[in-house]
């Protein structure tokens, strides 16, 4: 089912993992997408792997940390028409008990995460309020949730991205631009994949096993449909039942 047919969507972080699933199910609905990374080569051939010849999905730099990057990239896809969705996926996380964690790495993670999202949203909020229409999927983590130790730095950012997810939200939704947030619990990507087997054992999860990120992609793709229209401010869990 084509649902995203004639819609411009922008996925930050879309070179790999969770964003690249993302790009890639945007894309077989039908939107013509925008893949972001901070080398812009890779995201270019990134984007010519996920096309296939359909000319739908291009590469471009984007740095969320830098104020200029964000200019310069936004300029460019707004030049080209309007754009409908944006899914904001870039994300790191500087992993460590907080005793141990250095204010560089604290900074690094919210720059990233936090002022990062601020900073693309302030970029398409404006083209989408004067449209009337809008769709922006946050990408936060049951982390931001539950918290989980050791990642305190992770974990105040994914929880900064729901409360700035449900605060937009109410800003927005008059103008029919809905603001919602996904949280991903264990999935297989880049990030997991160093965790051994008994820390994979540590994760309750009722249905027993890992989730992938062609599964988070789904979600994020009912969010950014017309289908969702009446969704403000939600925060779709993707974990597999996972309890805290």
């Amino acid at each position: 089912m084509m649902r995203l047919e004639e819609q411009r969507a922008l996925v930050t972080g879309g070179t790999r993992g969770i964003g690249r699933a993302i790009a890639a199910r945007l894309a077989d609905e039908g939107a013509s997408v925008w893949i972001t990374g901070t080398d812009g080569g890779r995201a270019e051939t990134a984007a010519a792997e996920l096309d296939g010849g359909r000319s739908r999905v291009r590469g471009i730099e984007l740095d969320v940390r830098d104020p200029g990057s964000v200019k310069q990239c936004f300029g460019r896809v707004h030049r080209e028409g309007p754009l409908h969705i944006l899914v904001n996926n870039a994300g790191i996380s500087r992993d460590r008990l907080l005793m141990a964690q250095s204010r560089e790495d604290w900074r690094l993670v919210l720059s990233t995460n936090l002022d990062g999202l601020y900073a693309c949203c302030h970029a398409a909020i404006r083209p989408m309020l004067k449209a009337r229409y809008g769709r922006i999927v946050n990408l936060s983590s049951v982390v931001g949730i539950h918290g989980n130790a050791g990642q305190a730095a992770y974990a105040a950012s994914k929880a900064g991205i729901i409360g700035f997810t449900k605060a937009l939200g109410k800003e927005v939704a008059r103008r029919k631009i809905t603001v919602n947030a996904v949280a991903p619990g264990l999935v297989e990507t880049d990030m997991t994949s160093h965790l051994t087997d008994a820390a994979r054992k540590r994760f309750r999860i009722p249905i027993a096993r890992a989730g992938s990120p062609e599964e988070v992609a789904a979600a994020v793709a009912f969010l950014a449909s017309p289908e969702a229209s009446y969704i403000v401010g939600a925060v779709l869990e993707v974990t597999g039942g996972l309890a805290p």
